[in-house]
């Protein structure tokens, strides 16, 4: 199944887990650092899916804009109001030196061409700017239960190892930013959390929701996310 096929079928029923517990507090760490950048500013998420996190987003920023690579995706996006456009993160659907913040959360991790991707980011963005990627991190508990549990199913037609996904190093992530762009800080999200089902439990929420908050952007521990999310200037 192609990427786009694969997130198009994904697209009827995404949100079914999002809005509460687990999801919940990704979705709010990965907000809040879009707040922190991106508040008055001209704001572009890459690969916006069905627009949760832009639609969010909008409410803050000066001018909001997403795209995605599914049409699937981008009707959810549409229905919420919010102003996207079909396009690839490999070729960026907008002129040079565009936006003040370019973002993208859950979604490089899927991206063979990833220098190009960030490349791509980089252009749109303005000098002074910042791009935010979150990547997957093999040097987290989320990195080794994935490494180490057998392959699940993520639709009704695929599994999790039909999907490509790779896992970064911070080493490697720095040396896929293109010139000119060099990283200010990072944030790790999910660093305590073991499971996203613990998160179902009575009580046990609440207190792991406070500790990743406490330790996302704690220097001994933001490298440590399961999702790291670098943060980077253009000069």
């Amino acid at each position: 199944m192609r990427t786009k096929d694969y997130y198009d079928e994904f697209a009827g029923w995404y949100e079914r887990h999002r809005g509460h517990g687990y999801h919940q507090l990704l979705d709010d760490l990965e907000v809040d650092l879009v707040e922190r950048y991106g508040r008055g500013a001209a704001v572009l998420e890459a690969g916006c899916g069905t627009g949760l996190i832009l639609d969010r987003v909008a409410h803050f920023a000066d001018e909001a804009w997403g795209f995605d690579l599914s049409a699937g995706m981008l009707g959810k996006a549409r229905e919420r109001g919010l102003r996207v456009v079909q396009g690839s993160v490999t070729d960026i659907p907008f002129p040079d030196a565009r936006f003040d913040v370019v973002y993208s959360f859950k979604v490089l991790a899927h991206v063979e061409k990833i220098r190009e991707a960030l490349g791509e980011m980089s252009r749109v963005l303005r000098r002074g700017g910042y791009l935010l990627a979150e990547f997957y991190n093999p040097l987290s508990l989320r990195g080794l239960v994935k490494a180490l549990k057998r392959p699940t199913p993520i639709s009704d037609s695929t599994h999790d190892h039909a999907v490509f996904t790779r896992y970064d190093s911070y080493a490697s992530v720095k040396s896929y930013l293109p010139p000119g762009c060099h990283i200010v800080t990072v944030r790790g999200v999910r660093i305590a959390t073991p499971a996203a089902a613990v998160y179902n439990l009575p009580g046990v929420g609440a207190v792991l929701s406070r500790v990743e908050r406490s330790l996302a952007d704690a220097p001994l521990f933001r490298r440590l996310g399961g999702f790291m999310i670098v943060v980077a200037q253009k000069s």
